[in-house]
């Protein structure tokens, strides 16, 4: 398993992006915008004004990865701008995870399959810590 910092921005994230990429002499490995998402992802329209907003975007810094996007629901009070998203080999091991940490969560994104992932889930703790729990496997849930 990997443990990734994530930073979530309400509609800055691209700006950031390119911040960071100066800054740390790197390239984003890639840009997913919203409408690049498949639509079987969520199934709630995308805001107008927020089409071009990064639904997930990496890079690597001082070879640490790190993965970004902008929130659907800029200023949510549920959300935070920076969590950790831990990466599982098996989806199995996302809903193992999820079960031990589901008692007292508040959940973020409940748990979905999208263009990135066979199995995520977004959930703030009963601590109040926001993490990220998902495969990179690309099959069904």
């Amino acid at each position: 398993m990997q443990i990734i910092p994530t930073l979530h921005f309400n509609g800055q994230a691209a700006e950031a992006i390119a911040l960071y990429e100066q800054a740390f002499r790197t390239k984003a490995g890639f840009i997913l915008r919203y409408t690049d998402r498949n639509e079987a992802d969520w199934s709630d329209p995308i805001p107008p004004g927020q089409e071009n907003y990064v639904y997930h975007a990496e890079m690597h810094i001082g070879g640490h990865r790190f993965m970004f996007g902008d929130n659907s629901v800029p200023d949510d009070s549920r959300t935070q701008n920076s969590f950790l998203t831990v990466v599982f080999d098996t989806a199995e091991e996302v809903h193992a995870a999820y079960e031990v940490m589901k008692d007292g969560c508040t959940i973020i994104y409940p748990m979905h399959s999208t263009t990135y992932s066979a199995c995520a889930v977004s959930l703030l703790d009963k601590f109040g810590f926001r993490w990220g729990l998902m495969t990179e496997q690309t099959s069904d849930m």
